[in-house]
């Protein structure tokens, strides 16, 4: 059985066509694997348990069914939803996972992580990652009014999209150096991230070694997942009806 891996879905009710496909996703292609790890930005926004919006539930109902099939479901915290906390969990039957966490794939230490921390070039941003990902800020956050939250949590966005446009494209990707070093410390050879919304499989060395990088796809415009099993791995687009490519 494979193991599957994605990111960046970024699900919003503003957006229902990525979060039907993603539903239909669960129901078919991933209830026939052995895993499927989330790596990161599976909701646009999440500003607390306590959100029960119908959209979001659907999604949690949808992974909550997968779980009663039997297949184990992970989560790892994005740069969007790193307030997913227990509730979350409860309601949907997942996981929630450290990043970065190594795990062993079919006899392979593997390294994952959503992969924000390693844009170190993006000073602004890792400035800002370090304010909210503070025990301290969330607990202030969590502690507001919900629809306090969710204003500020659409004033982020369009920040977020503001700083985006204005942002070299080379200073928002993740910094080799940082990826090296992250590996060496971990003692991994394989690593797989999201969050650059830029698919492939990136081959180099270090230590004298060959080592890769496997950098996940969005589901901006049609899906996107790896798919891992014992005799090796592969990624895949998933089309969404007239989408014709992804990359």
């Amino acid at each position: 059985m494979d193991t599957l891996f994605i990111s960046d879905l970024h699900l919003d009710a503003g957006e229902p066509a990525a979060g039907a496909q993603f539903v239909d996703f669960l129901a078919t292609r991933a209830g026939n694997a052995a895993a499927l790890y989330i790596l990161g930005d599976l909701f646009e926004a999440w500003v607390g348990d306590d959100d029960r919006e119908p959209y979001r539930d659907r999604i949690c109902d949808a992974l909550a069914s997968l779980a009663e099939r039997g297949v184990a479901c992970y989560v790892m915290h994005g740069n969007r939803d790193f307030l997913l906390r227990s509730g979350f969990a409860i309601r949907s039957g997942v996981r929630l996972i450290d990043d970065p966490i190594i795990i062993d794939l079919y006899g392979e230490q593997v390294l994952l992580t959503h992969g924000d921390a390693l844009c170190v070039a993006d000073r602004p941003y890792q400035l800002l990652r370090g304010v909210v990902r503070s025990a301290r800020w969330q607990r202030r956050f969590l502690h507001l009014p919900l629809g306090l939250r969710r204003g500020l949590a659409e004033q982020a966005r369009q920040g977020s999209q503001r700083h985006t446009r204005r942002t070299a494209s080379q200073i928002m990707d993740v910094d080799q150096a940082a990826v090296s070093a992250a590996m060496r410390a971990c003692a991994v050879r394989t690593l797989i991230h999201g969050h650059t919304h830029r698919p492939a499989v990136h081959r180099f060395e270090f230590d004298g070694r060959p080592a890769r990088r496997i950098v996940l796809g969005a589901w901006h415009e049609c899906g996107s997942v790896l798919v891992w099993g014992p005799d090796g791995f592969r990624l895949e687009e998933l089309p969404r009806g007239t989408a014709q490519h992804c990359a």
